[in-house]
């Protein structure tokens, strides 16, 4: 019996045989805005802006290495971080996401540190401040002097 790769034509044959392949999940939406489209209707793309947030925990003292070695692994997992600030019994995470509303971008930092606890070994605390704004009014802030001065030096920091 003769191995050869899924797909992998018999030895001597000169033609590849055809496979089908299924139709994307968008696919029946695309077929509906070219009927819209058709009909003159207008069609609506949803875009997704930048959201600067800035996710700030707290609760039960914990060992500073824990809580650094924490944050660095949280970093690593989640790459838009910009930076940490971090002391034995609270934290504050800053970085950017991307989402379509102000409403989409605060869910998902709401669940991000709960989502992180063990995969990153967090300490349990909770949150207890979270900051959502979008990139002109973080930019307007910051040249108007408000706010925190932009994330530099990027990387997980004590107070």
């Amino acid at each position: 019996m003769r191995r050869a790769r899924p797909g992998a034509l018999p030895r001597g044959t000169a033609e590849r045989a055809l496979t089908s392949v299924e139709a994307g999940a968008d696919f029946d939406e695309g077929q509906d805005s070219q009927t819209r489209e058709a009909r003159g209707e207008e069609r609506v793309v949803e875009v997704s802006k930048l959201w600067h947030i800035t996710l700030s925990v707290s609760g039960a003292e914990a060992p500073l290495k824990e809580v650094r070695r924490g944050l660095e692994q949280l970093a690593h997992d989640h790459p838009f971080l910009l930076t940490s600030r971090y002391a034995n019994d609270h934290a504050e995470i800053r970085y950017w996401e991307e989402a379509r509303d102000l409403h989409d971008a605060a869910a998902v930092a709401l669940r991000l540190w709960g989502e992180h606890r063990q995969s990153a070994r967090l300490p349990p605390w909770e949150i207890v401040g979270l900051e959502v704004i979008d990139r002109e009014t973080y930019h307007q802030r910051i040249a108007e002097g408000y706010g925190p001065p932009p994330a530099a030096p990027v990387g997980v920091h004590p107070y």
